[in-house]
């Protein structure tokens, strides 16, 4: 928390010290939209065009549940002119106050409106209560009441990976569509034509899927690091088994369980992301006979990685 804040801190001061500098815009004078990760930016870029440029917090190979942003990227924000973000990854948990707070010229607006969410266990974020970065004042009454609403919800615990979902995805296409729309409402008709071509898109994905996981030989459950793909299983009617264990690595006794359901369930795919340590998955695959299969949800390709995950589940099919 200490670390948050004195990289906080350090960007406010050193935006205090440009001149001239501008809101909302880049030298070439394009506003600036800022996401929270690469999936994210391909759907707003698809929607809008050069109208925008678009940036994303969390960069390449870095994990969006536990990054912080480095100080120069804090005072990048101050150009943006909007900030979307995709709902309930840890980044955003951990951030979002203190990025909202500090950056008042900034529209926010929340990516996974509307998607029907999964809540479990696995994906509990504990945060502060919000308050002076100076900790001197007490919150009020009603930033006492936002940070209970917030805690509960880091209790329930969201399962933040929605993108991975071709549902999922109209749903978000549709949120950035509107937000768009209320930032630049001249270009509205560029922005639906835009929309309406993304969703004929993510329809196209979600046909192929279908037709590879409906194929004679697809399998019905997978195992995976770290359980990015719930979304994924829910929509295609598939079993996700995480090696995770709240967050943490397996056991030795937790391990042996999850040799054990790899046989019963008769996972053929561990699935493993470029962040995430192989040898757990690699121990599970040399007991079973299963395959340890690199994917990366957070590529800025969306659908690529989409297929990629289908394809692996039935390597058979044309």
């Amino acid at each position: 928390m200490k670390k948050n804040c004195l990289l906080l801190l350090i960007a406010i001061l050193a935006l205090s010290c440009k001149q001239g500098g501008r809101q909302g815009g880049t030298d070439d004078g394009k506003p600036v939209i800022t996401v929270t990760i690469e999936p994210l930016r391909y759907f707003t870029e698809a929607i809008a065009g050069d109208r925008f440029t678009v940036t994303s917090m969390v960069p390449k190979g870095s994990s969006p549940e536990t990054y912080d942003p480095t100080p120069q990227q804090l005072i990048d924000l101050a150009k943006s002119k909007a900030y979307f973000r995709i709902g309930y990854i840890g980044f955003e948990q951990t951030w979002m106050d203190k990025l909202t707070d500090n950056a008042p010229h900034l529209q926010f607006f929340d990516m996974s409106q509307g998607v029907d969410l999964i809540y479990d266990d696995t994906h509990v974020h504990q945060h502060a209560a919000h308050g002076a970065l100076s900790g001197e004042e007490s919150p009020s009454a009603d930033e006492k009441h936002q940070s209970a609403n917030e805690e509960h919800l880091s209790a329930i615990g969201v399962e933040p990976h929605i993108w991975n979902s071709t549902e999922n995805a109209q749903i978000i296409a549709g949120n950035i569509v509107d937000a768009l729309c209320t930032l630049d409402q001249e270009n509205k008709d560029l922005y639906m034509a835009r929309y309406d071509t993304l969703c004929r898109r993510i329809e196209h994905t979600d046909r192929l899927i279908r037709q590879q996981l409906s194929a004679p030989g697809a399998d019905r459950a997978f195992m995976i690091y770290h359980p990015a793909l719930s979304y994924f299983a829910r929509d295609y009617g598939l079993h996700q088994i995480p090696i995770e264990a709240g967050g943490k690595e397996p056991s030795p006794a937790h391990l042996r369980e999850l040799i054990n359901t790899c046989k019963d369930e008769k996972v053929h795919i561990i699935f493993v992301q470029p962040e995430f340590d192989r040898r757990n998955a690699e121990i599970i695959a040399r007991q079973t006979g299963t395959q340890v299969v690199g994917i990366n949800p957070l590529a800025y390709d969306w659908e690529e990685e989409m297929l990629n995950t289908a394809k692996a589940l039935n390597p058979s099919f044309p």
